[in-house]
């Protein structure tokens, strides 16, 4: 894409160009850790109301860029903003995560993905407002929840330790279970390829709930449904860039980027640096992968494990993060120290 020439040093990496200093971005960046937001966030009734409110969630999105030396905006939205767009009633309980109708074999039917694009028209109204108001050099991440993570909290309602009810639904239902992920990978198709002309430079692929999987179903629910996205959008937006995260994936990490054919990957905390420097190819970036918590308690320890993530993907394309959402009682000051040391500083 033309924007890999105009020196955004994220999405170079994306595309496969090792950098001096590996460029960062933090996930869930905009949050509940910034007073900023907590201000914003009072605004809005509900938490969906912030993400379909383009002018308050291009305010959100933007925030952390104001703070911090970040490489790259993120938008500022949810992946169940798709079983909203697909009919599914979904609402957010203070405390408690996201609460949905639970969703049964009868229910798929009822999905509409033919809709999903106009019903997040503010979703993507936001994307090309800050687009317009983001520096040159700054990346710009669309996104979306991959299939099975979507799929979890539709049938399961909200979250769960372990996504048993998902799991056990696509061992007992499996023609229910492939026709509800077929919905999910048209709509995530339909979606970010909106959010690529909307504006976006590139997007995540976010699988937060891979790490409870047997290796067949890794491949049949994670794998499969990601490539199947990938190769989507790309049929319409020649040359995406694209990053997976498949959180949780261990032994199977190079599995997923050869098949998925992303440009870059996430890595969770658990993951090794030497494991993945050594499984993956060379020339394909990496996302991460400092622990969280980490972050929350700074000082010594956090300094010594940051430079030793960035020195163990010295050698090929590397973007800095965490390897899963930063927490709301993250120190500010901790989070800029942070920057500070994966830039040099």
């Amino acid at each position: 894409m033309s924007t890999a020439l105009n020196g955004k040093p994220l999405l170079k990496t994306v595309l496969g160009e090792r950098q001096d200093r590996p460029p960062v971005w933090i996930m869930r960046q905009a949050g509940r850790y910034l007073p900023e937001y907590r201000e914003t966030r009072a605004k809005a009734s509900t938490f969906l109301d912030l993400c379909y409110n383009p002018k308050l969630a291009t305010e959100v999105t933007l925030q952390p860029l104001r703070r911090f030396d970040l490489d790259a905006a993120i938008l500022f939205s949810d992946i169940l903003v798709i079983p909203d767009a697909l009919g599914q009633k979904v609402g957010f309980e203070t405390g408690e995560g996201p609460r949905l109708d639970p969703l049964g074999v009868e229910g798929i039917s009822t999905l509409k993905p033919e809709g999903v694009v106009a019903a997040l028209a503010p979703v993507l109204e936001t994307v090309s407002d800050v687009k317009a108001e983001l520096a040159p050099e700054k990346t710009l991440i669309g996104f979306c929840g991959s299939p099975w993570t979507v799929a979890t909290y539709m049938i399961g309602g909200r979250g769960t330790t372990d996504q048993a009810p998902a799991r056990l639904f696509a061992l007992r239902h499996p023609d229910a279970f492939k026709a509800l992920m077929d919905v999910l990978v048209e709509a995530s198709i339909d979606y970010l390829v909106a959010q690529f002309r909307a504006g976006a430079d590139v997007v995540q692929l976010f699988e937060s709930w891979a790490l409870n999987l047997d290796e067949a179903a890794f491949r049949s629910q994670v794998i499969e449904p990601n490539a199947r996205i990938v190769a989507g959008v790309r049929a319409q937006v020649p040359d995406a860039p694209i990053i997976g995260f498949p959180r949780g994936a261990a032994g199977m990490i190079a599995a997923y980027a050869e098949a998925t054919q992303v440009n870059a990957i996430g890595l969770d905390y658990s993951m090794p640096t030497g494991f993945a420097d050594s499984v993956l190819p060379r020339t394909l970036g990496v996302q991460g992968n400092l622990d969280p918590l980490r972050l929350v308690a700074g000082g010594e320890q956090m300094e010594i494990r940051a430079r030793e993530i960035v020195a163990g993907f010295a050698g090929r394309p590397h973007i800095f993060n965490l390897g899963h959402g930063i927490v709301p009682e993250t120190p500010i000051d901790h989070v800029a120290r942070l920057i500070d040391i994966v830039k040099g500083r």
